[in-house]
């Protein structure tokens, strides 16, 4: 008796065995078959988003031309009410001061503080403009910024995403020996 439970051993030992290698085996596919659809998913995900992407450029497109328009009409407004302000303060002030003070120094003029005040706002209209141009810089040297940083972790996940396979690779090898 104790001859055929020998002999039954091995067999069981076998079997044993085939059954684990199974179970390992469809866990495996498992996992890689659940590895599949998350990467088509994510491949669905990224399709998706570069279907946005015209539509998030016409956006930012929009944002900028909205912004030029608005700076434009800001400059535009400024300086239409400041021309008015200079021509009435001309037409109807000016000359008779000036010639209360015509004895006066050609810096007390008051056709000269005109003058001042005139260049003091085209230098407000340029600085408003050279500052959205600024801005619009400073938002494209971000928006590169992004891409950079984008790609930067895009490559170093690729090389974190290594760690555990050689990890695997190691445990397989020495498993194997």
């Amino acid at each position: 008796m104790s001859n055929k439970r020998e002999t039954d051993k091995p067999q069981y030992e076998d079997y044993k065995r085939q059954e684990i290698r199974s179970e390992i085996s469809r866990h495996q596919e498992a996992v890689l078959k659940g590895i599949d659809e998350t990467k088509e998913k994510i491949r669905r995900a990224i399709d998706e988003s570069r279907r946005e992407i015209p539509r998030n450029a016409q956006a930012f497109t929009d944002y900028q031309e909205q912004a030029l328009r608005a700076s434009g009409e800001l400059a535009e407004t400024y300086l239409g009410t400041q021309r008015e302000i200079i021509q009435r303060f001309q037409e109807g002030f000016l000359p008779h001061v000036e010639n209360a003070y015509e004895a006066w120094n050609n810096w007390t003029s008051p056709r000269r503080a005109a003058e001042v005040y005139s260049k003091t706002v085209s230098n407000i209209a340029d600085n408003i403009i050279t500052s959205t141009k600024v801005a619009n810089n400073t938002m494209f040297a971000n928006i590169d910024a992004c891409k950079a940083i984008i790609q930067r972790r895009t490559d170093d996940l690729k090389e974190l995403s290594r760690i555990p396979v050689n990890v695997a690779k190691t445990f397989e090898e020495s498993s194997t020996r």
